[in-house]
């Protein structure tokens, strides 16, 4: 075949076309880089087999990319919440304190807002923390979003549930990497209207590793797991508690809770460590 003359309008869609596919590939990979951003907040089992289906009303599963969680649409909380964390989401942006209502929630469904725990002597109590999202401002607006908060009781939120938060970001500082679960247990009353449930008690559990790659295949029986359960009552907890002091195993969260926690881990490995006491 000949040499064809220089065409502008035919060099010019080309490099239209070229510039489309290169747009194409950058949202492709945009979009599997959110998802596995995700998908890693549940890298160790999904405790209630939520669903992400608004038939699920007890437990709605809610991917963000900064944590995920199980909402309950008759308690206007979250079941529980897990988050992935390592160096890579902490850094030095400002706490956003931009509280308000989750707009991803099915549209039929009631919206807790920032203005739903006012006057009820509970604070709007972080799940996933803003301290543990401090990477970006955007990260860390979205923690403000009301399916991660219950209702605490200020000494519990102020007090030892932030020494933990605390003591949790100073191991990630130190090298180590967190993939953690929370929430709240029973019921001792309601917020705006009967429409938000005040919980009895807090719970976390947490899987201490070092920093790595490949987490699910190198959990060993010999791994570092935290455990807590407080009471959400400024009568039966002090500010300056030691949060120590609430510790027990796995195993006793799950048989208060309901929950299988760290899930996807091998039998024999989850046997180990959730019936230790973390004693460090």
């Amino acid at each position: 075949m000949g040499n064809f003359p220089y065409h502008p309008v035919m060099d010019k869609t080309k490099m239209i076309l070229r510039l489309f596919a290169a747009l194409c590939l950058a949202a492709v990979l945009s979009a599997q880089n959110t998802g596995s951003r995700s998908a890693v907040h549940l890298l160790m089992g999904n405790p209630d087999g939520a669903e992400p289906s608004a038939a699920a009303q007890r437990k709605y599963l809610m991917m963000k990319e900064q944590f995920a969680l199980s909402y309950d649409r008759m308690t206007g909380i979250p079941n529980w919440v897990a988050w992935h964390t390592d160096s890579s989401w902490l850094g030095e942006v400002r706490r956003s304190n931009d509280f308000r209502a989750d707009s991803t929630l099915p549209e039929q469904w009631y919206r807790v807002h920032e203005a739903s725990y006012r006057r009820s002597g509970y604070d709007r109590g972080h799940m996933c923390p803003s301290g543990d999202r401090t990477n970006t401002q955007y990260d860390n607006s979205m923690t403000f979003l009301m399916t991660n908060m219950i209702p605490q009781a200020p000494n519990n939120n102020q007090g030892p549930w932030a020494q933990l938060e605390i003591y949790c970001r100073e191991l990630v500082q130190q090298g180590k990497e967190l993939y953690i679960y929370c929430g709240g247990n029973g019921e001792q009353g309601f917020l705006d209207s009967g429409r938000v449930q005040i919980p009895l008690r807090t719970w976390k559990a947490v899987l201490v590793l070092d920093a790595g790659e490949d987490d699910l295949r190198r959990v060993t029986d010999a791994a570092r797991t935290i455990a807590v359960v407080m009471p959400n009552s400024n009568a039966l907890i002090g500010k300056n508690d030691d949060w120590r002091s609430f510790r027990v195993t796995i195993d006793s969260v799950e048989a208060l809770t309901g929950f299988d926690l760290f899930s996807r881990l091998p039998h024999s490995v989850q046997t180990a460590i959730e019936r230790r006491t973390d004693a460090e």
